[in-house]
């Protein structure tokens, strides 16, 4: 807690603010994946108390650590930082059912994604005779 309390009094107050809202935003998008904190934390190699830091603004996220983070979560950094999308990408709410269950397929096994392709490549297959 000691390098929460340093970091914390280094902050200037807007960046404080901009922490607390990207922490926010991360949060939002992650629950609307249907992530839990231990997965994403996981998959960045992080603790979940960590990440959980990174969600209510009480540490800095790296820079190396926000484009996983991103890609994890199917958006943009500047969607994250920013709270919009980079021009020409239009993505708006929560994501989609789609977009949701791509990213539960991404958490299973390589052998289960694997069956998940070749079950996908047979219906797109059939659909397009």
């Amino acid at each position: 807690m000691a390098l929460t309390s340093r970091w914390n009094s280094q902050m200037t107050p807007e960046d404080k603010q901009l922490y607390q809202e990207l922490g926010q935003r991360i949060a939002t998008t992650r629950k609307a994946l249907g992530l839990t904190q231990t997965q994403i934390a996981e998959q960045l190699g992080i603790s979940q108390q960590t990440f959980a830091h990174y969600e209510v603004g009480r540490l800095r996220i790296a820079v190396a650590t926000l484009m996983p983070l991103a890609e994890i979560l199917n958006t943009s950094a500047d969607e994250l930082v920013y709270g919009k999308a980079a021009k020409g990408n239009n993505k708006r709410g929560p994501a989609s059912k789609l977009q949701r269950q791509v990213e539960q397929v991404r958490q299973l096994p390589r052998t289960k994604q694997q069956f998940v392709m070749d079950m996908l490549d047979t219906v797109i297959q059939q659909a397009s005779h």
